[in-house]
This record gives structure tokens, C-alpha cells and sequence, in this order.
């Protein structure tokens, strides 16, 4: 199982539209470039979260995009969901007909409740939690640290 680029920018472009988007609409070219996605595919992951219901747009020179609904009420699954990302882990969870032992296999049993709880996990996080999480790691990120190896990456700069 992994999780598809679409999702992870799809996740990524809706964080940084919530955090920017407060008092006037989000260029598509703010959005790739502060987050390093080519605007040509983030047209096409806007244009399944606006089908989705997640975000609207506002035309014109000054326009770009909101979030449709708040950020505490988008929740994790949704934006997977509506980018149409197929996660299971292995096959006949999704299609019990691939596989003869379906019906009496122990072994997917306990992949359907690890799948399970996988989306548990995703429906009980909001937008709102994972912005408030980056915040979190961006407000560590500047305190004192003493450590032989130093990340390379400054999390500021990667808002």
C-alpha cells in the first residue's frame, strides 16, 4: 500500500489554501509555488476538490480559490476519497472474488481490521488538525536545538 502523489498534494494544497486563504482567494500559482507542485497538475487536483465540494472559485485577476467548508469539518478521508486514491491492503478487500479463500482466510481478516482502522485513523482527522500540527513542528522547528545530526530541511520553509 501507498499513498499516491495526488493524495499527498492533493492534502498539501487544500493545508496551504485553509492557512492562506483567509481574507481573499488563493492563486494556484502562490499554491505550487510554495509548495513546490507543478500548477498544471494542481489544476487537475483543484478541479476534484471542487467537485467534491471542498473548495470554490472566485474569477477574475484578483481570483483563486477558498475552502468551501471550514477546515474542522473537511476531513482526511474525503480529500482521498475525492481524488479518487483506491488504498486497500491487498486486493480481495476490495474484490472478495480474486481470491478462492476469501470466506475462510484468517490472514485477510486481520488485513480488513488493519485496513480498517487505516481509515479510522483518516476520518477522525480534520484539515484543521494537521494545520495545527504543522504549526506545532514550524514553532519546534525554531526552538534551541542541540543534536550531532541537524536536519537539512527548515520546516518555515516549507509552509
Amino acid at each position: 500500500m501507498k499513498i499516491s502523489t495526488r493524495v499527498r498534494y492533493g492534502v498539501r494544497a487544500l493545508m496551504d489554501i485553509a492557512e492562506n486563504g483567509s481574507e481573499r482567494p488563493v492563486s494556484l500559482k502562490d499554491v505550487a509555488r510554495r509548495q513546490g507542485i507543478s500548477e498544471q497538475y494542481l489544476e487537475q487536483l483543484v478541479l476534484l476538490l471542487k467537485g467534491a465540494g471542498m473548495l470554490r472559485s472566485v474569477r477574475g485577476s484578483r481570483g483563486g480559490f477558498f475552502l468551501n467548508r471550514s477546515a474542522s469539518e473537511i476531513r482526511i478521508n474525503e480529500i482521498v476519497k475525492a481524488l479518487g486514491a483506491r488504498i486497500a491492503f491487498i486486493d480481495c478487500l476490495e474484490n472478495q472474488a480474486l481470491c478462492q479463500r476469501a470466506d475462510c482466510c484468517a490472514v485477510r481478516d486481520l488485513w480488513q481490521e488493519a485496513n480498517d482502522a487505516f481509515w479510522s485513523v483518516l476520518s477522525s482527522v480534520t484539515l484543521h488538525d494537521l494545520m495545527q500540527q504543522q504549526q506545532d513542528k514550524v514553532e519546534r522547528s525554531r526552538a534551541p536545538y542541540y543534536s550531532v545530526k541537524r536536519l537539512a530541511v527548515d520546516c518555515t520553509d516549507l509552509r
